[in-house]
């Protein structure tokens, strides 16, 4: 049995847990990025600066997300 941590959730509300919501949280970041990659196109090749707005908040909620990964990480590593 793993070691038993507190929940604790994501600026989007994403709870994130050992045993089950940690893998959820990547697979909802590469979801994003999925996602985003048409804006980031119209953005680019387009120049569409619309686009560019959505691109980073997306971006931005990557960041968050993959700090929230990155401490959960290492609070795990450490045994709590």
């Amino acid at each position: 049995m793993g070691l038993q941590m507190p929940y604790f959730y994501t600026q989007k509300g994403t709870k994130m847990d050992n045993n089950t919501n940690t893998p959820d949280t990547l697979t909802n970041m590469i979801t994003l990025l999925e996602e985003v990659r048409t804006d980031y196109n119209k953005f680019y090749v387009d120049g569409n600066a619309s686009a560019g707005t959505r691109v980073r908040k997306v971006m931005q909620q990557i960041k968050t997300d993959a700090h929230a990964v990155r401490t959960h990480v290492q609070s795990t590593k450490n045994g709590g």
